[in-house]
């Protein structure tokens, strides 16, 4: 942990007089620190708390010791300090449904876990787990963007200044920012990258202060453990609370049902990080075989991979439909997938273990534009969806589709 002056821990950030403060807090080690520490003289650090808000973004599945340690250590700081703490939601898959403000208050008594609208139940319904390539857009869909539509009310069209955890040891985060912020009236701020405060100085911060050792925030279902290099980390809190293992492990098993390639961690999913035969796992299978103990659906997907319109080399983004045809237990909608298949002579592939029953009607080939076809037996979770000009789609891609085996029977 660096020796830096009270005078040079937020360089450039006066007293705010006429300047708001935001202060994004995710409850996790990092903005945590930050919390705590500016909190311990804010005028000393440029801060006037009677025009800084503390935003908090619930996205309805932070880990419960990162919750409660939050709960039980910053709130009463906010508290005894004043401080406007914000608590802000998704109200909805669209952009139309805007936000929900759950909590507004200089005197929080808890931490509201979610909305409305979770990021679980974005990725459930459609049956898809967050994606490692590009952007966070689920980060950006769940925070960034309900953050962004409460401030300008806020600020009521001021320049303002944001206050944004992101450690010294992750630099690129605060470029990446500075390249994606588009609202001119914004200044983001960076105090651990300004102290040279790292993970391990949080934490030790952190502990000294409170005695606890603060976990990462992040969502119980979150892609990036991998990239982060923090997967061994993670699977030992995953084993710690085996029910929420559990329930993660049906979304992903439910995405590689409809999409073979739908694994949690791209090349490697998560179940295959539990092995049967360790009896470290054990909790968390079994867990896991409860949460498929749940009504199921016999699914229709198509997707078509097309190719890019600005550039034949690339893939665009792939189109799907998916509608259930039938509904019933793990064995019947098998049963009866197994038996329309064998009737016409299409060979099916079924999970032993865990009881997925699929069809190929139509496979991708090497190349794109693709197209591919299956019936699917999985959780009966995800919910029909398809694009407005999806059929017009695929009647110009799938020249030869084949005659369907089954018709929609609810």
């Amino acid at each position: 942990m660096t020796g830096t002056s009270e005078a040079e821990l937020l360089p450039g950030l006066p007293r705010l007089g006429e300047v708001d403060l935001v202060i994004n807090w995710g409850l996790g080690r990092d903005s945590s620190a930050i919390l705590a520490r500016v909190l311990e003289n804010p005028a000393a650090h440029g801060i006037d708390l009677a025009r800084t808000a503390v935003i908090h973004m619930a996205t309805g599945d932070e880990w419960p010791d990162t919750h409660a340690d939050a709960e039980q250590f910053m709130l009463p700081l906010l508290r005894r300090h004043g401080v406007r703490l914000v608590q802000l939601a998704r109200a909805g898959q669209a952009k139309a449904a805007g936000i929900d403000v759950l909590d507004d208050s200089r005197s929080p008594k808890e931490l509201i876990s979610s909305g409305n609208w979770t990021l679980w139940e974005e990725m459930e319904s459609n049956g898809t787990v967050p994606q490692q390539a590009g952007t966070r857009l689920c980060s950006l869909h769940a925070k960034a963007e309900v953050g962004d539509r409460w401030i300008p009310a806020a600020t009521g069209g001021r320049p303002f200044r944001q206050i944004i955890g992101f450690n010294a040891d992750e630099p690129g985060r605060a470029k990446a920012d500075a390249v994606m912020s588009k609202n001119p009236l914004r200044t983001a701020v960076f105090p651990l990258i300004a102290w040279g405060w790292g993970v391990r100085d949080c934490e030790n911060y952190l502990f000294d202060r409170f005695g606890v050792w603060w976990k990462k925030s992040y969502c119980t279902f979150c892609c990036y453990p991998v990239s982060m290099g923090s997967l061994p980390a993670h699977l030992d809190r995953m084993r710690r609370y085996p029910e929420i293992a559990g329930r993660v492990l049906r979304l992903e098993y439910t995405s590689m049902a409809l999409n073979p390639n739908g694994r949690l961690f791209g090349k490697r999913s998560l179940l295959g990080h539990f092995d049967p035969a360790d009896p470290a796992s054990q909790d968390v299978l079994c867990a896991f075989e409860r949460e498929l103990d749940c009504p199921w659906a016999l699914y229709q997907v198509r997707r078509i991979l097309p190719v890019s319109k600005t550039d034949p080399a690339k893939r665009a983004p792939a189109l799907r439909s998916v509608r259930r045809l039938h509904y019933g237990t793990r064995e019947q909608v098998g049963r009866h997938l197994r038996k329309v298949s064998t009737k016409h002579g299409v060979p099916v592939e079924t999970d032993e273990r865990y009881g997925s029953v699929r069809a190929w009607l139509r496979t991708r080939g090497e190349n794109f534009p693709a197209t591919e076809h299956l019936l699917v037996t999985a959780p009966a979770h995800v919910k029909d969806k398809e694009q407005d000009r999806f059929d017009s789609a695929w009647a110009a891609h799938a020249t030869s589709s084949p005659q369907p085996i089954l018709t929609r029977h609810a």
